[in-house]
């Protein structure tokens, strides 16, 4: 396609971006020979991509705007590093025609396409006015600048109910309604009009068809600076999270060879329309019940996320590509030179809850597997002891897989995604995995509203007793002396008559349960709650901790922090806690835990009880914002604020915010509660001491 054995003339690139494309992107220059710089922030000083870089440079504060979106000072870093071209990667300022244009006025080469187009295919009216000339079918609607909201009403009924009202600018979903009835488009479009405005600054309004059961797909364009221009297959990317890609596969399922040619045709005339140099991505929305009819979405001007797919079925480095069409090289090679081999599925792997309501989770990389063998790729910007912040976007990697055929490469993702164990964080993983297994993904009928539609019945597995007995296991064994032979300094529960076992009590979720050990490593015996005890026998292997459990042998990796355990085995990563026994006094309910943690990590915006409040269970205390999202989090139960953070505090995932101390119990009565139920011998007694027998 392009000839690798012709020099370039950069010998250093810097990447304008963080993450597991700027560890994708170094990992191409490194093969062509080419130097990398780096870039970072405050927040990114100990990340991957600034370890596995030949170079790196400071660009300012943890905040975007300070940094990875200040053009100046990313303009400013390649001069300093010496680099004769910048690859922006994607998001952050791989759009930006200001930063395309301040590199050509340093004289450096921007490693994607000239500056009118990315201003053309950054408006969306102005991209569907210039695709039409050329004959690219667009979505039946009204698009011009200046759409007042009469017009727009006036128009609605000719393009037909329902329609997509659209913002001009930006994207993700960010200002579009859907609507069914004419009288519900006045609203819309105030709303639409409200958070376009917040998002981009523009709320440039137009009005689509609402194409039915739509699907998204998307065609990789590769285009030189001497008028060559070529395709390389589809992507179906069908499976969004409100608006948000999840994943992605290549080809499409739902393609047949006439009509890939024919699409593959109009992106290529898409890229023409605009004089497109390097590599971009043309997306088209096409109905599941009519796939031989596609319309013209809109071009991405940068490489996408979901790129690795197509490398996969072509053999083509894409990256590479840019670097070679930038240095002027000529295409080499004719439309029917490009072969789809085989089937590719990419996941993407995020930091957050699915269990609850995908919330952006955050914290420490305590340890970490990721996939490796036959068919397998990851991107990852991970690394053990990153730091996962709320400052940036919450996808931490890519986990991609590739086979002959399409089944095998979805059963390959899913073992794949079976054996990434990111300790220290929540990530999406088992949801993933939920879904690759649904009837409709296996058969390949998709359309972009499924996987909001299944997410509803994704219900996070159940811990698992062995998993408590696992985390229970894993402090206790690191108690051990690892010399001293004394029994008196080892946590073997011995005494003279009973032993009293060593307990822990941990939870997750609404279980909480007591894990009660006595014995040795080599012969020990394990209860739970007021179960009977189960034989054990605990090991370390490397960093596996083996548990032999009533003779059947498990491995584990656990790692501690801050009070959580995280435990891998294979199935999943589940986090338990280990919580403190609850005193209550007599007449006193029961209430359990009173703690007020963060759900996600961020920064603490309003404080909506003062310490020292009486509040009543269900009112607010503290609220919380992360990725633009605010959580408002209220008392469990009725009693005292006692305020741990202050307004500005910038917190982490399960962080305690605050404690409700309940309203104190009746003076006349100063007895304690009995033990709890199954809490073993060396819970509280009758005296509040250990029971020693």
């Amino acid at each position: 396609m392009l000839h690798k054995s012709h020099p370039v003339p950069f010998d250093t690139v810097l990447i304008a971006n963080r993450g597991e494309i700027a560890v994708r992107v170094i990992r191409t220059l490194r093969d062509m020979g080419i130097r990398s710089v780096a870039v970072y922030s405050d927040a990114d000083v100990d990340a991957r991509h600034v370890h596995e870089a030949d170079a790196a440079v400071r660009l300012g504060p943890a905040p975007a705007r300070e940094s990875y979106l200040d053009i100046d000072r990313v303009v400013d870093a390649a001069v300093r590093a010496g680099a004769q071209a910048v690859h922006p990667g994607y998001g952050f300022l791989s759009e930006n025609p200001a930063f395309a244009a301040a590199l050509a006025k340093a004289g450096i080469v921007f490693l994607g396409p000239p500056t009118h187009a990315i201003e053309i295919m950054g408006d969306k009216i102005a991209a569907k006015n210039a695709v039409a000339k050329f004959g690219v079918p667009v979505v039946p609607g009204i698009a011009r600048p200046g759409l007042t909201d009469d017009e727009l009403i006036t128009a609605a009924p000719e393009i037909g109910f329902p329609v997509l009202v659209k913002p001009s600018a930006g994207g993700g979903g960010k200002g579009m309604r859907r609507v069914e009835r004419a009288e519900d488009l006045p609203a819309a479009l105030v709303s639409a009009r409200r958070e376009a405005a917040a998002s981009f600054g523009d709320d440039t309004l137009f009005l689509e068809r609402f194409v039915s059961r739509p699907r998204h797909i998307e065609v990789q364009v590769l285009a030189d600076q001497h008028g060559h221009v070529l395709h390389l297959g589809e992507r179906e990317c069908s499976l969004q999270r409100r608006h948000q890609k999840v994943i992605e596969e290549a080809p499409s399922p739902l393609l047949d060879a006439a009509t890939r040619a024919r699409i593959g045709a109009a992106a290529c005339n898409t890229a023409r329309s605009v004089d497109y140099v390097g590599v971009g991505t043309v997306e088209f929305i096409v109905s599941a019940d009519r796939p031989d009819e596609f319309f013209f979405m809109e071009m991405n001007t940068r490489l996408q996320v979901e790129h690795p797919v197509t490398e996969l079925i072509t053999g083509v480095d894409l990256v590479e590509c840019q670097v070679r069409v930038a240095a002027g090289q000529q295409l080499a090679a004719a439309q029917e030179d490009i072969l789809l081999t085989g089937h590719a599925v990419e996941a993407r792997v995020y930091a957050e809850d699915p269990g609850r309501d995908f919330l952006p989770t955050g914290g420490t990389v305590l340890a970490l597997s990721e996939p490796t063998g036959p068919g397998v790729r990851v991107d990852s910007g991970l690394r053990t002891g990153s730091v996962v912040g709320s400052d940036y976007d919450p996808m931490l990697s890519k986990v991609i897989a590739y086979a002959p055929e399409r089944a095998g490469a979805i059963a390959k993702l899913d073992q794949a995604l079976a054996e990434t164990l990111v300790l220290g964080v929540r990530t999406n993983t088992d949801f993933l995995r939920f879904l690759l297994a649904d009837p409709d993904v296996l058969a390949g009928r998709l359309d972009t509203g499924l996987l909001d539609r299944r997410a509803v019945d994704f219900r996070a597995a159940a811990v698992t007793d062995a998993q408590f007995v696992a985390a229970a296991v894993f402090d206790w064994l690191n108690r051990w002396p690892r010399t001293a032979q004394d029994p008196w300094a080892q946590p073997s529960g011995w005494r003279l008559g009973v032993a009293a076992p060593v307990t822990a009590r941990l939870t997750v979720g609404d279980r909480t349960v007591h894990v009660a050990i006595t014995g040795r490593p080599d012969r020990a015996a394990v209860r739970l709650d007021d179960g009977d005890p189960r034989p054990l026998r605990a090991e370390f292997i490397g960093d596996t901790l083996t548990l032999t459990i009533d003779g059947v042998r498990g491995g584990y990796r656990v790692a501690a922090h801050d009070g959580q355990l995280w435990i891998a085995d294979g199935t999943g990563v589940v986090a338990v806690r280990e919580v403190a026994e609850v005193s209550v006094r007599a007449g006193a309910e029961q209430v359990g835990d009173a703690e007020i943690r963060s759900p996600m990590p961020g920064s603490v915006i309003a404080v909506a009880a003062a310490a020292g409040t009486e509040v009543a269970a269900g009112a607010p205390v503290v609220v919380v914002e992360a990725m633009k999202m605010e959580h408002t989090l209220t008392a469990p139960i009725a009693g005292t604020v006692e305020l741990l953070v202050n307004t500005g505090a910038q917190v982490q995932v399960d962080q305690v915010l605050a404690r409700i101390v309940p309203a104190a119990a009746s003076a006349t009565d100063e007895s304690p509660a009995p033990a709890e139920s199954g809490a073993g011998p060396d819970a509280a007694g009758a005296d509040g001491k250990e029971s020693q027998s």
